[in-house]
């Protein structure tokens, strides 16, 4: 999330908002939460492999912003690998991967209100994150 710490960058009327999840308190809930949506505990395993989680939401963002994050994202070395339409919400998936290994995730939920930006840093297999696409997709 560098890109939203820039002082270069004209942010406008943006109104921003940054936390930390404590993993040691939303591990067990996310578990929970999955199992009672009946998702498989292949899935549910996956967040042992979540080291960090990072939220930051916009409030009056513009799509010029949301076009220039992007564009950085591009510039360092992020892919784009899916875009889901989910709950009348734009979802965006984009990962930094070296070899097999993925450490950087970054999600961003685009509503007509606001932007939320997730960045969950972990050690990640392409097929660890095919199976979290697939959970959203089929729902």
């Amino acid at each position: 999330m560098d890109f939203f710490s820039s002082t270069s960058y004209n942010f406008k009327d943006a109104k921003f908002t940054s936390f930390n999840v404590p993993l040691l308190l939303a591990k067990p809930y996310i578990k929970k939460a999955l199992r009672e949506d009946g998702e498989s505990e292949e899935l549910i395993s996956l967040i042992k492999k979540v080291s960090k989680i990072k939220v930051l939401t916009v409030e009056n963002g513009s799509k010029e912003m949301l076009n220039d994050y992007a564009k950085f994202l591009n510039n360092n070395h992020y892919e784009d690998w899916a875009t889901i339409k989910h709950n009348g919400e734009n979802v965006n998936l984009r990962v930094k991967q070296k070899g097999e290994a993925i450490k950087n995730m970054l999600i961003t939920v685009n509503s007509d209100k606001e932007l939320v930006f997730v960045d969950v840093k972990g050690s990640f297999t392409p097929d660890d994150i095919s199976k979290m696409i697939n959970a959203v997709s089929d729902k």
